[in-house]
């Protein structure tokens, strides 16, 4: 059954698969290791998400998430020229990717009878776990590791998600919109403003002073 929650996961899915190829790209793999990184970023996070849900993992039901991936590589492929010019590309599908899977995590958690605090962990998890994945294979530090508001934008979301439902405010799909373009915004805004969480600071062991 074609649910608003497929719909989203399948364009979350070619987003997601974009980010990663194109990073890929820049790090010249070849064509099979561009996709593999591809799919790694688009079904991470579900992945990993389905497995602590004890659910079959989503593309495990449908080969329409493998062919996803295999329509965002096309993509990349044939319009790579004027990608390129896009300076911004890779950012913009990142966090389309983030706010789909986002609302994708949390709507199946409930679905599956947990509880809010655990459906907006597994919203981050969606959405950030199959980047870690991708940063993983293309030896670069996790984005979700660095200064930059990247999970937090996810948490974020699922608590507007949690308030608004709680409350009653709006009602599906008004309560995917506004989470998904929630993350979405402060993904951007967190960007253009450099939100950062402060950093750990390196611990100094004090030497004690010596008798002289």
């Amino acid at each position: 059954m074609i649910t608003i929650s497929v719909i989203l996961e399948f364009i979350g899915t070619f987003a997601a698969a974009i980010s990663g190829i194109r990073l890929a790209s820049n790090k010249h793999f070849d064509w099979f290791g561009a996709y593999v990184v591809g799919v790694a970023t688009a079904i991470g996070g579900g992945t990993l998400r389905d497995i602590q849900l004890d659910l079959t993992p989503f593309w495990m039901t449908s080969p329409i998430y493998l062919i996803a991936s295999g329509l965002a590589f096309l993509w990349v492929l044939f319009f790579r020229n004027t990608l390129n010019r896009w300076a911004q590309t890779f950012f913009l599908f990142d966090a389309i990717g983030l706010a789909l899977f986002t609302v994708v995590g949390i709507d199946k958690s409930l679905a599956a009878g947990y509880p809010y605090w655990v459906a907006i962990a597994m919203g981050c998890v969606t959405g950030a776990a199959g980047g870690v994945v991708r940063d993983i294979l293309i030896n670069e530090i996790p984005l979700i590791f660095r200064k930059d508001f990247y999970a937090m934008s996810s948490i974020c979301g699922g608590i507007i998600y949690w308030q608004l439902s709680t409350h009653g405010l709006v009602g599906a799909p008004y309560l995917q919109i506004i989470t998904g373009s929630s993350v979405f915004l402060i993904r951007l805004l967190g960007a253009h403003y450099q939100f950062r969480l402060p950093t750990m600071r390196e611990m100094e062991e004090e030497q004690p002073e010596r008798d002289t």
